[in-house]
């Protein structure tokens, strides 16, 4: 049997190799198999968890509005998180956490073989880019393969806490937008 994502979601279900999934719901991701473009924060929040589905809170509001400045929807990409589950109160995931949820994340990412990967914040960037921080990093693509091309970009809930960021990521999904252009 080959290995697809409604085969690796059913198989992350079951699991229970982090301690989270013992107070929380399974977020795997969703959005197009095949997307050429993934996204990735950093872990679930309370509306996630309620849901099953990545991104849907106010942060995920905000994101489809970014999606949308640059012609994109949702179900034109892939979205997923680093850790899987809510940590608990919505407190940062531990690195332990993390690492424990990173092998669902590389085989979502081997499955779907996405072009572009936009680490979305620095949990998710921390896995892509160890030398920087996502203030230094954030809209520029940064190559990782021949194949594959970062491009980190804060996460949407910071510009919720700090209005300040509001137009850096709208700047930034810009400059996202004028990349995938030049890629085709």
């Amino acid at each position: 049997m080959e290995l697809s994502l409604p085969l690796l979601e059913t198989q992350f279900k079951s699991w229970k190799g982090c301690p989270l999934s013992e107070n929380a719901n399974p977020v795997f991701g969703e959005g197009d198999a095949k997307a050429a473009i993934m996204f990735i924060g950093e872990a679930p929040g309370e509306q996630e968890d309620k849901t099953g589905r990545p991104f849907v809170g106010a942060a995920g509001k905000f994101l489809d509005e970014l999606l949308a400045s640059i012609n994109l929807k949702r179900e034109e990409v892939y979205i997923s998180n680093v850790v899987k589950y809510r940590p608990p109160a919505n407190r940062d995931p531990t690195d332990l956490e993390k690492e424990q949820c990173m092998p669902w994340l590389k085989l979502q990412i081997a499955l779907i073989k996405p072009r572009v990967i936009v680490p979305l914040g620095r949990h998710a960037l921390g896995h892509f880019l160890k030398n920087t921080t996502i203030s230094n990093a954030h809209g520029k693509a940064h190559k990782l393969t021949d194949l594959v091309t970062i491009f980190p970009i804060y996460h949407p809930a910071a510009a919720l806490h700090n209005g300040g960021l509001r137009q850096a990521l709208y700047d930034d999904f810009k400059a996202l937008g004028e990349f995938l252009k030049s890629i085709g």
